[in-house]
């Protein structure tokens, strides 16, 4: 807020107005309603404090201060540092989310801090949001994930970036906070980067990278190109859970070269992300469902099967369509166990269980030349 405080009091007290953002998401706020709306969850987080906890108690005057909406009309460098060091560590019952959640805002947050401050800092914090929009890019078999698709693939491209506001950064957490939690887990690490926060005035923090900007480029041109090419020889064999060969994946290779898509360093750290280039191709074109489901006939086809088995075979069965790989682990996970909080021991037997995995990594191991 004081960052926003201090622009306005430049440009003569007159709050920017943002474009609006038409991919699938409503309009972005503008300046002032972002300011707003942060005043309004810090005051309900204050109001969330009981008066009468011992901790709470001894910051009782400040506590009472701030639940007054005329002090947050301008918030000055004595009231930041009041609330952060009075206020701001005191027990509240207002919830945030989950810790996933959290730490997303702090990230959110601080990219518009360092948009605001025109800081060195900008260029680090936006590869960081790259790498996550890049993650969840990859976890589009979620509903929820899905449903903000245009979202995430705008913020992976150039134009998005150089047009970027303080309210467009403040939609993508709003709209992308809840969803951090659905990454994989051995990515998860992007968003449980250390950074220090920065509030005091012309400090810069410089932090190292949590990926190449490059890479994530070299990812969204790849799927693009990919999907316009899905009728390839080697890319209709990998859709359909067919064997390749070490020629197959030659061509591929050959193809983004050629296109100009990414050149060998880009191809090989592909290669060794995805634990194959097959695998890392399979994850943009997915698999074909009719051929999936062949992959698993036979644990829907003796007519047998409970309401559950269906629908976690169901699942998997979405995931390996829309991600082309998945690996045992995930189904322990959401959206999975939300059918089977358990894992899939609680709705098949052992014997059920293994073959489910084999059919699984049978599948895997086809991308693999």
């Amino acid at each position: 807020m004081r960052a926003l405080d201090d622009k306005r009091a430049k440009i003569g007290g007159v709050a920017e107005d943002a474009p609006p953002y038409d991919a699938g998401v409503p309009a972005s706020q503008t300046e002032g309603e972002v300011r707003a709306d942060a005043v309004a969850q810090l005051r309900e987080t204050i109001a969330g404090m009981n008066l009468d906890n011992f901790v709470v108690r001894q910051r009782r005057r400040t506590v009472e201060k701030y639940l007054d909406p005329a002090v947050w009309t301008a918030i000055d460098a004595e009231a930041r540092d009041e609330l952060v060091e009075q206020v701001a560590p005191l027990p509240t019952a207002k919830r945030h989310g989950t810790e996933e959640a959290k730490r997303f805002d702090f990230l959110m947050f601080s990219l518009q801090l360092a948009l605001l401050r025109s800081s060195k800092r900008f260029a680090t914090l936006r590869t960081q949001l790259l790498e996550i929009a890049s993650a969840l890019e990859d976890q589009t078999a979620i509903p929820g994930i899905a449903a903000q698709a245009a979202l995430i693939e705008e913020i992976q491209t150039d134009p998005w970036w150089e047009g970027v506001t303080v309210p467009l950064l403040e939609l993508v957490r709003l709209r992308l906070r809840d969803l951090i939690q659905h990454i994989e887990k051995r990515k998860r690490a992007i968003v449980y980067s250390d950074f220090a926060d920065e509030i005091g005035e012309g400090v810069t923090h410089d932090l190292p990278q949590v990926g190449e900007v490059d890479f994530v480029r070299f990812k969204a041109k790849a799927r693009a190109f990919l999907k316009k090419h899905e009728d390839h020889i080697a890319l209709s064999r990998l859709r359909h859970g067919r064997a390749l060969t070490s020629t197959d994946l030659v061509e591929l290779e050959k193809m983004l070269l050629e296109a100009g898509i990414g050149d060998v360093g880009a191809i090989e750290r592909a290669r060794e992300a995805s634990a194959g280039f097959g695998r890392f191709v399979r994850s943009f074109v997915g698999l074909d469902r009719q051929a999936v489901n062949d992959a698993f006939a036979e644990f829907l086809g003796s007519g047998t099967a409970s309401r559950e088995q269906i629908e976690f075979v169901g699942l998997v069965v979405d995931h390996l369509t829309a991600q082309g790989v998945t690996e045992p682990d995930l189904l322990y996970e959401s959206p999975f166990t939300d059918v089977a909080p358990q894992g899939p021991e609680q709705v098949f037997d052992d014997a059920e269980t293994s073959r489910l995995f084999e059919v699984i990594e049978a599948l895997n191991q086809s991308a693999v030349a």
